[in-house]
């Protein structure tokens, strides 16, 4: 299956404490990593590992960051012809705080990716595509008005948006905060809605009405960073498949859970043999 995702690049500089700090309150003892980051980036590498083909539209800065953020996508075979580089803006930076359950914060200072723009993208989009929120919303909107398949919006961060993306959407990926951000207009349209729940799993909707849930397989969570988006990219590449959906929610749980068991954002999306492993437990 072909996928085009649409979306942010980021280098994640992730801080490993003893604790996460409060407002105004400093946390000594910490290890610094640096590691690919990105919703788009992300959900773009979780489903080439998962499968799909796929092809990135982003932009970076024109420094020595970009090759780090982009160096696994690179690896692993996705086409990132769709990437510009930018003169203006240096490429996006993550700052993510991690404490030893897993639970993070995360602050990201967008560089690039505000300079993505709607000239950027092609007249139509004939493959599949993904979206998130980190770019801005004209070109995320433009985006989806060009596809012509399969619509998946990650509505993430939380921003408004146009009551005509969230009908062209054939699925929307929210968490629990997002969902009561929107409120009951995420089910006005006819695509399916699913809120994710962290550790208790994930449920799908269509037109208000709960058509399947499903929890993840237990693992010891290390860093949720990541696992958002390899939920999203497995969520994608399920239903594309044809699998029903509560399979594809179980399926996409379990590529949140490996990704949650290990380290970084991109480090950490699971391969389809990772996953299948996991549920065979």
């Amino acid at each position: 299956m072909n996928i085009t995702v649409v979306g942010s690049i980021n280098l994640d500089l992730v801080a490993s404490a003893p604790s996460l700090p409060a407002a105004g309150e400093t946390v000594t003892g910490a290890t610094l990593a640096r590691h690919p980051g990105g919703k788009g980036a992300n959900q773009a590498l979780a489903a080439e590992k998962l499968g799909a083909e796929v092809c990135l539209i982003g932009r970076v800065g024109d420094d020595a960051m970009a090759g780090e953020a982009l160096a696994l996508l690179e690896e692993f075979g996705v086409d990132l012809s769709g990437v510009e580089t930018d003169i203006a803006a240096p490429t996006a930076v993550a700052l993510i705080a991690v404490d030893p359950s897993g639970e993070n914060q995360i602050v990201v200072a967008a560089g690039a990716n505000h300079l993505a723009t709607p000239e950027q993208l092609p007249a139509r989009i004939e493959t599949a595509l993904v979206v998130q929120l980190e770019l801005p919303i004209a070109t995320v909107e433009a985006a989806v008005g060009r596809a012509t398949g399969f619509v998946c919006a990650n509505l993430a961060p939380a921003a408004p948006v146009s009551e005509q993306l969230l009908r062209r959407a054939d699925l929307i990926v929210v968490n629990e905060v997002e969902a009561a951000f929107y409120g009951e207009i995420l089910h006005h349209g006819g695509g399916r809605v699913v809120v994710t729940q962290g550790a208790r799993g994930a449920e799908m909707y269509h037109r208000g009405v709960k058509v399947a849930w499903a929890t993840p397989p237990a693992i010891v969570a290390v860093d949720a960073t990541g696992a958002g988006d390899a939920f999203v990219g497995a969520i994608t590449v399920a239903l594309l498949e044809g699998m029903e959906p509560a399979d594809a929610l179980r399926f996409a749980c379990a590529a949140g859970a490996v990704a949650a068991t290990r380290a970084g954002a991109q480090p950490s999306l699971p391969t389809r043999a990772e996953v299948e492993a996991l549920l065979a437990v």
